[in-house]
């Protein structure tokens, strides 16, 4: 087995994979003509040019970068060469506002930024004219004539005499204590915070993914499927920086209507994803399963019975390997057929989901982790059994400690120094070297954390139970009828749901009754409240008496980035949703 290297920071990490590679392919887009690859070695000077000119505009070491940028190749570029310059790259979301850019900007103090397109930087540029630290905008596409002094991309990154040794050698002081980046989480609630990631942080979370690829797939030639926002810790650390510790490829996902086929072009060895995308994935298969009908149909069916069982029966056996031989192989090649591991994190995933993956042959691994925490704290994996309903054994080099009231407290390299330039949050958070995760949790008899609730999202009603909506939510979305759900009931007789019909099943549904589907004018229909009661009960029979969802309202339109009512890894974002149906929740207590 391949040993994996201690490094001093990021940066030496990449040149020292990119002098092993060369000319290997690392970095792939999809052009008219098709996929293109740039090379390791190129990669390596357009790094090396970017740095040297970011120098040589007056930036210093610790200086803050912004970088807003869809994924593509040259977010990585720009990240590295930043990071080689000695500065501190703050990414940002591009669905952010310019009263979210105005912030960050300001917060940051950054003295430079960097954008992708035009209409991202329609958004970003007035806030760098009222910024009173940003001195320039380096532009990846063409950008248009303003005030701002801006650069231009290409030609910064273009020297092909670019010194890659020089390069090298001047990141060989940055230590792994050294700050490599401010990411600021866009949260559930209130203002976006500056989290310090050190390089030894990401270092730390590498190491330990790195670990369990070696030591339960097998490292190989590695190729991941980038698709996750890449201002955010999940996809940074385990979309960019773990695939340049493998040596691994990556390619960028055109959009989320081409991701189905472009998991099928690409064939990811590892794919990072959120919950959500695997609810549309699951939801996608078996309608198309259930429309193709016939063996396949009777196949996947059993399938799934046969994947809830803790043990098979001796007429099971015959149908085991039918699904082996007929349906595993289908559903593996929709996944590019040579799939590792798909790994789900950025928030809670529902024990069925799980289950579902792994009675189609699918490894799925549930992880869990924090901003603040590199983010990658605990992961299932293989060797150490995998429970759906566990978030797995802490990662190498990660203490684990639960405190009296249940909250999960982390302690490790990967821990963030704090927050930018809010002292108040920092003590708050991080005590005698632990970081308290705001997570309630336990440690089962095998050492594998479950994730409860999030301690501030506990609803507790008006007679002192505590009831975990994620659950909750969770189960109601597996629901055909119903695409997201959000529960109430703080210091309430009982909880209540706001749901968002799925899309598919209300075009059905309005066909049927001769109605125009549009969420807007249908969410006060009596018949349409009905029909999706009936899918909120099917879900209440197997809840406790205090979980019951009793009354529900359906929402005007689904939760999106766009409408901020989710996080960019898709969580819902309570505060804001409560902003826009707050009063109809409360209605609903009325009468």
């Amino acid at each position: 087995m391949r040993s994996f290297e201690r490094f001093p920071n990021l940066v030496t990490m990449f040149f020292a994979r990119a002098a092993e590679k060369g000319d290997a392919p690392f970095l792939w887009a999809k052009e008219e003509d098709g996929w293109q690859s740039q090379s390791w070695a190129e990669v390596a000077r357009k790094v090396a040019s970017l740095a040297a000119a970011l120098k040589a505009q007056g930036l210093t070491e610790g200086d803050r970068v912004v970088l807003v940028s869809e994924n593509r190749p040259e977010f990585c570029i720009a990240d590295l060469a930043i990071m080689t310059a000695g500065c501190v790259t703050v990414p940002t979301y591009t669905t952010n506002t310019e009263r979210d850019h105005t912030h960050i900007l300001e917060n940051s103090g950054a003295r430079a930024a960097i954008v992708s397109t035009a209409k991202l930087a329609q958004v970003l540029l007035p806030a760098i004219v009222r910024s009173s630290t940003c001195e320039f905008l380096i532009g990846m596409e063409a950008l248009p004539a303003t005030g701002v002094r801006t650069l231009a991309f290409a030609e910064l990154a273009g020297d092909r005499d670019a010194d890659v040794a020089a390069a090298t050698d001047s990141v060989a002081d940055i230590r792994r204590e050294d700050l490599a980046c401010l990411i600021y989480t866009s949260g559930t609630g209130g203002a976006p915070r500056g989290v310090r990631q050190h390089h030894g942080a990401i270092l730390c979370n590498v190491e330990g993914c790195v670990d369990i690829i070696a030591e339960d797939f097998g490292w190989g030639e590695e190729v991941f499927l980038s698709f996750l926002p890449l201002s955010h810790a999940y996809e940074h650390s385990g979309g960019q920086f773990l695939p340049i510790a493998l040596g691994g490829q990556i390619y960028y996902a055109e959009s989320l209507e081409k991701l189905a086929a472009n998991i099928e072009e690409v064939g990811p060895t590892i794919m990072v994803v959120v919950p959500r995308l695997f609810e549309l994935i699951r939801g996608r298969l078996i309608k198309a399963i259930e429309k193709q009908g016939g063996i396949g149909k009777k196949l996947f069916d059993k399938a799934i019975e046969l994947g809830s069982r803790d043990r098979l029966r001796l007429a099971d056996y015959p149908y085991k390997l039918a699904i082996d031989l007929l349906l595993k192989p289908k559903v593996a090649k929709r996944f590019g057929g040579r799939s590792k591991a798909l790994v789900s994190g950025g928030a809670p995933l529902n024990p069925e989901i799980g289950q579902f993956f792994s009675a189609l042959g699918l490894t799925l691994l549930q992880g869990y982790g924090q901003t603040e925490a590199g983010p990658v704290i605990s992961c299932n994996r293989p060797k150490a059994g995998i429970r759906s309903d566990t978030v797995g054994p802490p990662m190498k080099g990660v203490e684990v400690r639960i405190a009296e009231d249940g909250e999960i407290l982390v302690r490790g390299e990967l821990v963030m120094h704090g927050y930018w330039r809010n002292e108040a949050e920092s003590e708050r958070v991080l005590r005698d070297g632990w970081l308290y995760t705001g997570d309630v949790g336990f440690l089962d008899e095998a050492g594998r954390l479950k994730i409860t609730d999030r301690k501030k999202d506990l609803i507790i009603n008006d007679k002192g139970d505590n009831i975990a909506p994620q659950k909750v939510e969770g189960m109601l979305t597996l629901q055909p009828e119903i695409a997201q759900a959000m529960v109430s009931g703080d210091k309430r007789p009982y909880v209540v749901g706001l749901v968002v019909p799925d899309q598919e099943w209300l075009a059905g549904w309005a066909e049927e009754k001769g109605l125009e589907p549009v969420l807007a004018k249908l969410s006060g229909n009596a018949d349409l409240h009905r029909a999706l009661m009936a899918a909120v009960d099917r879900v209440n029979a197997e809840l406790s008496v205090i979980e019951k969802v009793r009354r529900i309202v359906i929402a005007d339109e689904p939760f999106s980035i766009a409408n901020e009512q989710m996080t960019p890894s898709m969580k819902n974002r309570r505060h804001a949703i409560r902003a826009v149906y707050g009063d109809r929740i409360d209605g609903l207590y009325k009468g």
